[in-house]
């Protein structure tokens, strides 16, 4: 990701990306686990994940582990997006089908309500063939201050 200005920006669309890219300079289980930053919108967000042989169980499948961590990790994009610092409250992710050594996992998340300091968002994690893989829904509060930080938003 490129560097950011100082200034925090107020277009809805801008302040997502640098949101995401403060974020993601912070973020190292994101980066140890090769993920990739595929789209950020206001409460939205696409994460890419490559399965490789150490995320793979005693089954030749992917842990679920690493599922739900690319679903989490794209869950806290997509509702951190606005600035605002915000952590899970609670989720439940649902397995639908394995995922192999050597796949790549996307994970989709969606902003279904947000409401005060709370918020829901369901994610869809699906093969790079478009193969359903996992659903997660995450609950979100948000506890109080600020991703980055600028004139306008100190």
């Amino acid at each position: 990701m490129t560097e950011i200005s100082k200034a925090v920006p107020t277009e809805p669309q801008a302040l997502a990306s640098a949101t995401a890219h403060a974020m993601w300079e912070r973020d190292r289980t994101a980066q140890a686990l090769a993920m990739r930053i595929e789209h950020i919108a206001p409460g939205h967000a696409t994460l890419s994940m490559p399965i490789r042989s150490d995320m793979v169980n005693g089954h030749h499948i992917c842990h679920g582990g690493m599922i739900f961590t690319l679903a989490d990790t794209a869950f806290a994009y997509a509702c951190n997006s606005y600035n605002q610092t915000t952590v899970a409250s609670a989720c439940h992710v649902d397995f639908i089908a394995p995922a192999k050594e050597g796949e790549v996992l996307q994970a989709e998340a969606t902003e279904r309500s947000a409401s005060g300091r709370t918020g829901v968002y369901d994610v869809t994690v699906r093969t790079a063939e478009g193969k359903l893989i996992a659903l997660f829904r995450g609950k979100s509060h948000r506890i109080g201050g600020e991703v980055i930080s600028g004139p306008d938003h100190a």
